[in-house]
């Protein structure tokens, strides 16, 4: 296949990322961001990394039909265009697939209709998702136009993990179950992980930390999923940002008959007001950190609470696994949060896992080793990159055409 680029786009109900990717060396040629897309106050950043120039402007961007031609015109700028000859196929970021989507998938009108009836289960995602599907299908129909679902990746999951003990013909009828998220960043430091220890993923069991605002962990044997933290939506599993994690579900309903709260209260409770955010105030790990440094005690309930759960989420994985090689931990947090690395394994040393204070300590954008030489269990910090996730399944599916 002679055009060798892959424009990536991460559709939000306000906003766009976007990354344009040269797959023959998985350069990144540019790269931005328009954000508060149908407000006065809209932005579009745009860098173009070959000559490591960023600009930026602002003004009214009423939709994402316009925030895409934006893009399109800044693209332009750098001789980058949409019309270009080298421009492979578009990949976008499509957060929900259910159990339909389970490998990237060309789009068409058959695929728009399976992700639009999948909205009532990622409502604030889905319908996002597919506005920017359609916009960049009208600017290039003529285009290979590709789905990389969030969800993909843990329907290897088998029926033990992703089933929830209620009534059967209820979960089919309604598609309750656990699909999980972030699939696109399990994915990849899953399989950069084994690179690391230099072997290949089918001979490796991780368990990945992906933890920033959102955070989830995967069970991963042999490079398949076979168990992850989040569930029918992103609420269950970890303390996230602003999202509660696990809870009895009883709480809901507690809520709602002594608290006369609405279902739509108690969702923005759970999902907006709670987590770090309703613990402390804070949902930024350094603040928190910096807060629990000056003896600050809400704070370092608050890191308690995000940690206690962590750990228990550590251990059950490596319950389900068996054997362990290696516990990764990547996004914002697992990245850059030394002292949440340390705490998370303090303990643990009877399974094998313990961080080396010194390599924990280094900051790097390369995966690293930070457990002790010769330690069982290695544990890793893997920078995650779901934009080259999503360019690399899709310029693999449109070579095949």
């Amino acid at each position: 296949m002679s055009a060798s680029r892959v424009l990536v786009l991460n559709s939000g109900s306000s906003s766009v990322k976007y990354q344009l990717l040269d797959m023959r060396d998985s350069s990144r040629l540019a790269m931005g961001l328009v954000e508060r897309i149908g407000e006065q106050t809209s932005r579009i950043r745009h860098t173009h990394i070959c000559d490591d120039d960023t600009r930026e402007r602002r003004g009214p961007i009423a939709d994402h039909d316009a925030a895409l031609k934006a893009v399109a015109e800044e693209l332009a700028k750098d001789g980058l265009g949409l019309d270009s000859p080298e421009l492979a196929a578009v990949g976008h970021r499509v957060v929900h697939g259910g159990k339909t989507f389970t490998q990237p998938t060309v789009i068409d009108e058959t695929v728009l209709a399976e992700i639009e009836r999948l909205i009532p289960v990622a409502p604030l995602h889905n319908p996002a998702n597919l506005t920017g599907i359609r916009t960049a299908r009208a600017l290039r129909p003529d285009l290979p136009q590709v789905a990389v679902f969030d969800t993909a990746f843990h329907t290897t999951m088998p029926e033990s993990a992703a089933r929830y003990a209620i009534d059967v013909r209820t979960a089919d009828e309604h598609r309750v179950r656990r699909y999980g998220f972030h699939g696109t960043s399990h994915a990849y430091v899953s399989r950069a992980t084994a690179k690391l220890l230099g072997q290949a993923p089918e001979d490796v069991n991780v368990i990945v930390l992906h933890l920033g605002n959102g955070a989830s962990a995967s069970a991963v044997r042999g490079g398949r999923c076979v168990d992850t933290s989040m569930g029918l939506t992103p609420l269950e599993g970890l303390v996230m940002g602003t999202r509660s994690g696990d809870m009895d579900p009883a709480v809901i309903f507690h809520l709602a008959r002594v608290g006369g709260m609405s279902i739509d209260e108690i969702d923005t409770l759970l999902n907006k007001k709670s987590g770090l955010v309703g613990l402390c105030g804070d949902n930024d790990m350094r603040e928190i950190r910096r807060r629990v440094e000056e003896g600050d005690e809400e704070a370092r309930l608050a890191f308690d609470i995000y940690i206690h759960r962590l750990k228990k989420y550590i251990g059950a994985y490596y319950a389900v696994l068996g054997t362990v090689d290696a516990i990764a931990f990547t996004a914002g947090v697992g990245e850059n949060a030394a002292a949440v690395r340390e705490a998370a394994v303090a303990g643990l040393e009877t399974l094998g896992l313990a961080v080396d204070a010194t390599l924990n300590a280094v900051r790097g954008d390369e995966p690293r080793l930070i457990s002790p030489a010769g330690a069982r269990v290695k544990v890793a910090v893997v920078p995650t990159d779901e934009e080259l996730e999503i360019a690399t399944q899709t310029y693999a599916l449109v070579g095949r055409y």
